[in-house]
């Protein structure tokens, strides 16, 4: 992970006395393990006009009971509106946007005009954040948006720390940026690759990834270069400013947003346990804050690409780029989910969620300080029937715990 420093960037702090954890969501469990895991806010993407057709999107009543079970953490729910939309994409938005504000969300991210003009004239109470697709870097477009009546930009993810700073200082408005996660290849999002090579528009919720895959090299001749030589891939290695935490406070970002709409449960709640913890340290007492090594242990527990600062600090070279196939294995892997404790018995009913058996090395984490170690034990079904490993997804597992632990703390297997 690049470890670059900079001099303290002292922004004009507005709006937000406490920068927002913006936590990705691709279903309704994963909102709800980000909220319990520390995230001040969610995005979701609904059932249209967002750039993630192929998560698993949220119904009207799946927004309903995630706007629900927020509430009672004191979370808001925004959902991603944020195509390019064309002619035919038009009909229906109005009731659409309708039914978001009905449903109780907070916020939509959009990106086109048209459909930041529709949320303002038809659903006054949404508000409307204007989505990194715009690729807004300096503060006179900033205030373009502010005086268009947006309270917040999510800026491109090509801003440096010296720019919000400068547009923090004219510009009262709250501004997001990404701060973890994975970068794209083409300016903010704006990829035409994998259009060109399956017809699925990137800019209409079908990316394909097609930067990451895996390519062979040619010279003009068509003789392909090193014929023995492994193929490579072009995307770029991913996000992570947990090291630099005080910077993007001190700067004034407000909204620290997470992005991984895609990725799984495990990596949503590692993720967010981590920033939670080093941002609210850091907020309980800036003059002594220190960096945790067990906030850094676990974002690579659950990182499956090389870490780096993106544009924060300076413009990203080849270095940051991924140019052999990508080693993907994190060290441990998710295995299940605390349902229960038996303060007695000393046991727990853990959700399967991977294949674990018995003498494998084990760790719980969970947001409320649950972390420890153990090697798994004898394991048993829910009627008491041993088993010799947890084979079955969602299976009930009864085992011996060596800490306590509650409901919706986690546990992962060691797999390296």
């Amino acid at each position: 992970m690049t470890t670059q420093s900079a001099p303290r960037l002292k922004g004009k702090r507005n709006r937000l006395d406490k920068p927002e954890l913006l936590a990705p969501a691709g279903n309704l469990e994963k909102l709800k393990f980000a909220v319990h895991y520390g995230a001040d806010a969610v995005y979701i993407g609904g059932q249209k006009y967002g750039l993630r057709s192929n998560a698993d999107n949220f119904s009207f009543e799946e927004m309903k009971e995630g706007v629900e079970f927020a509430a009672r953490y004191g979370a808001k729910v925004f959902v991603a509106t944020n195509i390019y939309a064309h002619n035919e994409d038009i009909d229906g938005l109005e009731t659409y946007l309708q039914e978001l504000e009905r449903a109780g969300i907070a916020a939509i991210i959009a990106a086109d005009p048209i459909i930041i003009e529709t949320a303002q004239r038809v659903a006054p109470k949404l508000e409307v954040h204007l989505s990194t697709q715009q690729s807004t870097l300096n503060w006179q477009a900033v205030k373009f948006w502010k005086d268009e009546g947006l309270p917040r930009v999510v800026l491109a993810r090509e801003a440096s720390l010296e720019e919000i700073a400068e547009i923090k200082a004219h510009v009262d408005i709250e501004i997001e940026a990404f701060i973890h996660g994975a970068m794209c290849s083409s300016f903010s999002g704006r990829c035409v690759l994998s259009n060109h090579f399956t017809d699925r528009d990137s800019n209409r919720g079908g990316c394909c990834q097609s930067c990451r895959w895996k390519y062979d090299i040619y010279e003009d001749d068509l003789q392909m270069v090193g014929m023995d030589a492994d193929q490579f891939t072009m995307g770029s290695k991913d996000l992570c400013m947990l090291e630099h935490i005080p910077d993007l406070i001190e700067v004034g970002v407000d909204s620290f947003k997470i992005e991984g709409r895609m990725k799984s449960l495990h990596y949503v709640a590692t993720v967010v346990n981590a920033y939670r913890q080093a941002i609210d340290s850091y907020m309980a007492d800036p003059e002594h804050y220190e960096l945790k090594q067990v906030w850094l242990d676990d974002i690579r527990k659950a990182a499956n690409r090389p870490l780096n600062t993106g544009f924060f600090y300076d413009t990203p070279g080849a270095e940051d780029h991924i140019y052999q196939p990508e080693d993907k294995a994190a060290p441990y892997d998710f295995a299940g989910v605390v349902l229960s404790y038996d303060e007695a018995a000393g046991t727990a009913v853990i959700q399967q969620r991977n294949h674990f058996k018995p003498g494998q090395e084990i760790e719980f984490f969970g947001p409320h300080g649950t972390f420890f170690k153990q090697t798994v034990g004898d394991l048993a079904d829910t009627d008491g029937n041993a088993l010799d490993a947890a084979r079955h997804p969602l299976q009930h597992i009864v085992m011996r715990v060596n800490a306590p632990v509650k409901p919706m703390d986690m546990m992962r297997k060691r797999i390296r």
